[in-house]
């Protein structure tokens, strides 16, 4: 236990005493009760983790995991591991084993319109590569796209057809395209970094983020490899998305660092319109870049690529300038986020120096929590209460979750 172990359950109290009862649904936006970024359905995983870690009464957790479920669920083609079924059926596989008997007729029916709407989405997914169009975000990404259905399958069904077919589709995703005239990095979206159009990217743009670029498929890649789970062409991919990462790796004084994303015109230079790391957060900074190449160093057997990595990750979460830069306690692109990526990073560590990590990292957190508690508005997972909370969690038991949870961000 850290010397941090009171002051973090004092505020792990408040967050947990903060999301004690769900609210009624929204009547404008009944649905948004199934957001595990933002509704019930991610504030569940913490009373399931905290009634799992703790013996205390299921209760809490039966009423979120209710309130989730309190309406018709969506699996509509726009749903994905963030909202709707998949969310809600993430949420059931936190479920430890005394309490499945209560949602196990949901999961069973959850999980077949999950594993259609796999398979809906790659058939359109496919057909789009064949036509030679650029994707969108929401096609693969590890929010509503197919990466983060990928990882919901991961966890519940790894030997399942469906999630061959979104690794098989991942594949495909790393081949360039013939698109304006040039090939294109198989992943290059259509639209602006906002899902909009912008005269700065007149042509679209390559992401490399965790939460919504490149970098969220490297993950699914490299941990199927890394449980037996493979595809013909699956290490080629996770090497062409390595290479794309060396390529645009930049180097300054606090080690090496990716732009957040890039525009055509830096594609035609040869360089990024950034020309300093930005935050080093889970959803696109180095942290959750360095996680990814850590994996897949691990996932190929190649400690070189895997120290690299990790040495990445010590500099950038070592670097005051950076660390600086994370101004908020949420998971997303805060010190929860953060903490967690490390926390998990330095289990799998071959470079030592990783260990020393998450102590100084779930101090900051808790800091950074203790000092927003005052304020708490925000709920939810990924950028509210519940996320920070979890990080809280596991830094206070000094253990990894014991419900898996944050394997809807692949870090695990």
């Amino acid at each position: 236990m850290t010397t941090s172990a009171t002051p973090t359950a004092a505020t792990l109290e408040q967050y947990t005493a903060h999301l004690a009862e769900p609210p009624p649904p929204p009547p404008e936006e009944p649905w948004a009760v199934q957001s595990l970024a933002d509704g019930a359905a991610g504030i569940s995983l913490l009373h399931i983790e905290t009634a799992s870690r703790d013996g205390a009464s299921w209760r809490s957790a039966h009423r979120w995991i209710m309130s989730a479920a309190s309406g018709p669920i969506s699996a509509a083609d726009q749903t994905g591991l963030f909202l709707g079924a998949p969310a809600v059926g993430f949420l059931l596989s936190a479920v430890p084993p005394a309490y499945q008997h209560l949602y196990a007729s949901a999961r069973t029916t959850l999980h077949q319109h999950i594993t259609d709407l796999a398979n809906r989405r790659v058939d359109a997914a496919l057909a789009r590569i064949d036509r030679g169009d650029l994707p969108t975000f929401a096609e693969y990404d590890l929010f509503y796209g197919l990466t983060g259905i990928g990882a919901y399958l991961l966890r519940i069904e790894p030997e399942g057809r469906a999630l061959e077919r979104i690794l098989q589709y991942l594949v495909a995703l790393t081949r360039p395209l013939a698109s304006y005239g040039r090939r294109l990095p198989g992943w290059w979206v259509r639209h602006d970094p906002a899902r909009g159009e912008s005269p700065n990217f007149p042509d679209g743009h390559g992401n490399f983020g965790a939460a919504h670029g490149i970098t969220g498929p490297l993950l699914l890649l490299a941990q199927s490899l890394r449980r037996g789970i493979t595809v013909h062409g699956q290490r080629d991919a996770i090497f062409t998305i390595c290479a794309h990462l060396d390529a645009w790796c930049q180097y300054g004084d606090s080690g090496p660092w990716w732009p957040e994303h890039i525009s055509r015109r830096d594609l035609n230079h040869g360089r990024p319109h950034h020309d300093a790391p930005t935050r080093p957060s889970w959803c696109y900074g180095t942290t959750g870049i360095a996680r990814a190449g850590q994996l897949a160093g691990i996932a190929l057997g190649s400690p070189t690529l895997q120290q690299f990595y990790e040495d990445a990750l010590y500099r950038s979460l070592s670097d005051p300038a950076q660390l600086a830069l994370v101004t908020d306690s949420g998971l997303c692109h805060g010190w929860a986020g953060v903490y967690q990526t490390a926390h998990r990073a330095a289990a799998d560590a071959l470079d030592l120096r990783l260990h020393s990590l998450p102590e100084r990292l779930g101090d900051a957190l808790s800091a950074s929590a203790s000092d927003q508690s005052g304020s708490l508005s925000a709920p939810g997972l990924i950028n509210g209460a519940a996320g920070t909370a979890l990080a809280l969690t596991a830094f206070a038991s000094q253990q990894a979750p014991i419900t898996g949870w944050d394997a809807c961000l692949l870090i695990d």
